[in-house]
């Protein structure tokens, strides 16, 4: 009797850790009625799949677990009833089964990369109401930054923050949320200020086509929260927050009157008074001058649907700094140490077409 057909995949097995990254061959599953066997061929690597990996995110996260969040392939098999047909070009959301409205308890349960089997594969399983059209004028590594970063980035401007033209923006680094902020705020018509400690790197970022309208260089220790908000003429309406607890005193300082500070990472720290600006984290200030604090949890696919439509008319294109071929879990634990290095300007994605190839030796 014949094996039953397998693919390749990148797990985090038995323990958390880039050195517990492995290759695996899974059994190849068949889509039940709504579902979208997908084929895939990118992927996008965010911080919080470092993060997961690396047992930071969700320490209690089982495993083996198939990590990142966003890809983008092609339908293999569709089963009965799938409101995609095979060969459509599609995406999957972040969080599976959040059509649209504000996010209920179960949302959590069901993101990609954690706790639910991410796009570090060669194939991958969904209801076909977890898919969305990916757009025609986009490569596939264009493709597939746009689930997780491009939408969280367009939930906090577009569908939380109600974004209007001639309202002024502050994007904080150069990764992939940052720089999609920056680019959705200049599509928006809004002003745009765009922090960040590399002169090199917001050069970069304007030779690729990403031209705000001020760029600032902050030296670390620098009050450039003050800095921005003296620019201004006052503070800005609408600050994307990447940074967290580490930065948030700082975007507070640069926020206008009745202006919103957008939460969305924890890249320079998750927990109040961990350290350097948290530290000096005053309430007062967001109760006195009624600055809006907005979580932000990526967006729903309502929100997804819109953006896609908005960034194809636009031709919008997303900042990719490198398209990384991954064969085994050695490509995949060096394309996570270049994320971790932090030297790349918008997103690192993965090439996944060489899973395809005949499963390697070692798979198991």
């Amino acid at each position: 009797m014949a094996a039953p057909p397998r693919y390749a995949a990148i797990e985090v097995r038995d323990r958390f850790g880039l050195d517990a990254l492995a290759l695996a061959a899974r059994p190849l599953p068949a889509p039940g009625p709504r579902q979208a066997l997908v084929r895939l061929t990118a992927a996008a690597l965010n911080y919080r799949d470092l993060m997961m990996v690396e047992g930071r995110y969700n320490p209690r996260q089982p495993l083996p677990l198939v990590p990142c969040s966003d890809g983008v392939g092609e339908v293999a098999a569709a089963g009965e009833g799938c409101r995609f047909a095979v060969g459509a070009r599609v995406l999957p959301a972040f969080a599976q089964g959040w059509l649209d409205g504000p996010p209920a308890r179960p949302v959590a349960q069901r993101t990609l990369g954690g706790p639910l089997d991410g796009t570090l594969a060669a194939y991958g399983l969904f209801d076909d109401e977890g898919l969305a059209a990916a757009p025609p004028h986009l490569s596939d590594a264009e493709a597939a930054t746009l689930g997780c970063a491009a939408l969280t980035a367009w939930s906090a401007l577009v569908e939380l923050g109600g974004l209007r033209a001639g309202e002024r923006v502050l994007c904080i680094g150069t990764g992939g949320v940052s720089v999609f902020a920056a680019q959705i705020a200049l599509l928006m018509g809004a002003e745009v200020y765009l922090c960040s400690r590399s002169e090199s790197k917001l050069a970069a970022l304007a030779a690729r086509g990403v031209r705000v309208h001020h760029a600032l260089v902050a030296a670390n220790g620098a009050r450039w929260g003050r800095e921005v908000a003296r620019r201004s003429g006052g503070g800005v309406e609408h600050v994307v927050e990447v940074g967290g607890a580490g930065t948030l005193a700082h975007s507070l300082e640069a926020v206008a009157p009745g202006g919103t500070v957008s939460l969305i990472g924890v890249l320079a720290g998750g927990v109040a008074g961990a350290g350097g600006a948290a530290e000096a984290l005053s309430l007062t200030s967001v109760l006195m001058r009624q600055v809006r604090v907005q979580g932000v949890l990526v967006g729903h696919r309502a929100g997804l649907e819109r953006m896609l439509r908005a960034f194809t008319l636009a031709a919008l294109r997303p900042v990719v700094d490198a398209h990384l071929p991954v064969a085994d879990a050695a490509d995949a634990r060096a394309a996570f140490a270049r994320l971790a290095a932090g030297a790349h300007v918008g997103k690192l994605t993965l090439d996944l077409t060489p899973l395809h190839a005949t499963l390697p030796k070692g798979a198991s």
